[in-house]
């Protein structure tokens, strides 16, 4: 026996094709404001991030694509373009041969900073400047929900557990 179709409701439609137009829409508007200030993309830009915020500006590569929601070869694709750049160097972990990291380049940082202010008021004015601080804190509590049902050992699952308690 088969069951029937459960549909969504109206106002879950509403909230699903919002959500889908926005996860469509909003990569390609900072997409393309990252590669007419420096011909990367917003994923060359995250990378770049991620390695800025880790210690010693160096991470394992299967970190970095977890940080970067990226498969190991789609990471390495991008990586190898921004070592071309000069901008970030790949290298076996002192740690373990076995494991290779990325690190940022004082190039790399220098880039990744004369890059931030824009980018960030571009992420502002498109996101942050339409939302009241209710609005943030529902994005990020409804945010992680859909993330935990993804993926539950997401690193931002994890980061918001060891600052929330």
């Amino acid at each position: 026996m088969t069951t029937a179709p459960q549909w969504l409701s109206r106002e879950e439609r509403r909230a699903w094709l919002a959500l889908y137009a926005v996860s469509s829409l909003l990569p390609g508007a900072l997409d393309a404001h990252l590669f007419r200030e420096a011909r990367i993309t917003l994923f060359d830009y995250h990378v770049l991030a991620m390695l800025s915020e880790s210690a010693d500006r160096t991470l394992p590569m299967s970190e970095l694509a977890g940080r970067s929601n990226a498969s190991l070869s789609r990471l390495s694709h991008v990586v190898k373009k921004l070592e071309q750049r000069e901008w970030v160097i790949r290298r076996p972990s002192g740690l373990d041969g076995r494991v290779t990291t990325a690190e940022l380049t004082p190039e790399g940082l220098a880039t990744l900073t004369a890059l931030a202010v824009s980018h960030v008021a571009q992420v502002r004015g498109t996101v942050f400047d339409a939302l009241d601080a209710t609005d943030v804190a529902d994005l990020e509590r409804v945010g992680r929900k859909i993330l935990a049902r993804l993926d539950t050992d997401h690193w931002i699952l994890k980061e918001a557990l060891e600052r929330d308690g």
